[in-house]
């Protein structure tokens, strides 16, 4: 009988470490999270495969999709022309505020920003031109329920 428990009890370990996966494992990621009333988005993409979830007003959606080798370029250009890299964080305070965040951790573009105590003014435009490409990239990839 204990070694039934002790078999299924890994079995569970294994499953439920196996299913946290696809949150770490990803080369480039865009994350929402936080407000008044939370919202949180995540879109991870590894290779040309991506992963999507929402969670949030009162709604639940995940989605898994391709990316094109297309996309893939257009986006670690946008990350380039906006100089992704130089882009320097704010370090006030703020509490109940939506964070968008960006993390790459592979080619030229490789690093992690985030708009958790705001953007520096001189780099606003850059960060949300970023933001829109991935926005853009949700938009025309995920069938919204």
């Amino acid at each position: 009988m204990n070694r039934i428990i002790g078999i299924l009890f890994a079995i569970i370990v294994l499953v439920s470490c196996n299913s946290q996966k696809v949150y770490s494992d990803f080369d480039i990621s865009y994350s929402k999270s936080g407000g008044y009333a939370p919202v949180y988005e995540n879109l991870l993409i590894k290779g040309n495969n991506a992963h999507y979830s929402f969670e949030g007003q009162g709604k639940k959606h995940k989605q898994d999709f391709k990316i094109s080798d297309e996309d893939l370029k257009k986006i670690n250009q946008i990350l380039s022309q906006n100089n992704f890299r130089r882009i320097q964080e704010d370090h006030k305070k703020l509490y109940d505020n939506i964070t968008t965040s960006v993390n790459i951790k592979k080619g030229p573009n490789e690093g992690s920003k985030t708009d958790a105590s705001l953007i520096m003014p001189n780099f606003q435009t850059n960060w949300n031109n970023i933001l829109q490409a991935f926005e853009e990239l949700i938009n025309n990839n995920v069938k919204k329920q």
